[in-house]
Parts: structure tokens; sequence; C-alpha cells
């Protein structure tokens, strides 16, 4: 018997943390014969965000489609879905990693995502803290980063220009650069 073409999608729930919730939302999905294939949580101040890619049959994709908003409605949640493809990503050859810790102002985020941006690097994580500091007013920044590039990146290039933005913002920050073997053609070339 062939096996069934499988389709898939995006949803985000976004509303008031409370327990159960996401055992809720997570039976619903089970119920409609959706498998999560990839997930993330976050708790936001009172709120919580939970993103899902979904995988299932036509009817499975189309049933959550159509019960997940009067669902989302009798939780008090807003449901946002996105009907995608899963496609082979490109190889990311270069992986890098950041953490920062700096004392909070604006444009601190910002400064460090394009630092990934202009080495050409997709930022596939993101996550940051803003806690109050024991011993002056000024809260501290926490920040991790974790981002990819298509293209082989020289460790030593984004290395140093981290350092350097962690010295003028008189930020303390760790790195790590990992640099994957690209696959030989059958000639043993690159």
């Amino acid at each position: 018997m062939p096996q069934t073409m499988q389709h898939f999608i995006v949803i985000t729930a976004l509303g008031t943390e409370r327990p159960g919730i996401v055992n809720t939302i997570t039976r619903h999905v089970s119920q409609c014969g959706c498998n999560i294939e990839d997930s993330r949580l976050a708790l936001l101040g009172q709120e919580f965000t939970f993103i899902m890619l979904l995988s299932g049959s036509w009817n499975a994709i189309t049933q959550i489609e159509s019960t997940l908003p009067q669902k989302g409605a009798e939780l008090d949640l807003l449901i946002v879905m996105k009907r995608t493809h899963a496609e082979e990503r490109p190889a990311m050859p270069t992986t890098v990693w950041v953490q920062v810790e700096v004392k909070d102002s604006p444009h601190i985020i910002e400064r460090f995502t394009d630092l990934f941006d202009s080495h050409q690097m997709n930022i596939a994580e993101l996550v940051s803290k803003t806690l109050p500091s024991e011993h002056d007013a000024q809260p501290q920044l926490y920040i991790q980063i974790s981002a990819h590039s298509p293209l082989t990146q020289n460790a030593a290039v984004i290395e140093k220009a981290f350092d350097n933005l962690c010295t003028e913002l008189n930020a303390q920050g760790n790195i790590s650069v990992v640099t994957y073997p690209q696959n030989e053609d059958k000639d043993g070339e690159l």
C-alpha cells in the first residue's frame, strides 16, 4: 500500500499561561491525526507562545485547520496557521553559537543580529532576557543566539568581529564556531 503524502502546517498559539494549556493543545493536535514535527514554547511575561510544525495527511491537516480556531476561542488563545512544505534545507556548513551578558539598553540585540547579518548568516534561534541587576540600577541583558551560514566561514573573522562588538559594548560574551566538512563529489573536489 503506498504511503499517504504528508502535508505540513505551522501553527502559533498565543495566550495567558496556565496549567494544562499546552497539554490541551497537543491533545487536540493528536486527536486530529497530526504529528508534531518540531515545536518551541516560550513564556513571555504572563503570556506563552507555542509554535509547532505539524505533519499529517491532507484530511488531518484540513481537520486541524477547521477545528483549531474554535478550540483556540474556547481557550482564549490567538491562533495563527500557515501551510508549508517540508523541503530539504540547503547545507549550512558553519554554525555559530554566542552567549552575551551586557547592561541593557535600546539597540543592543539589534547590534548582535546585525553582526550575523553582515556575515551572511541566518539566525536560527534567539533568546533574550532582561533581569534586574543586584548591584546597580541598570538591568542586565542575557542573549543567546545560534546562526548558520550556507558559506564556509572563517572562524577567526566572525570571532574577531564578535569580540570587537563585545569590547565596544562592554559586554561579556562567549562564541563557538563549528565548521562541518563539505561532502566531496566523485572526483574528490568540493
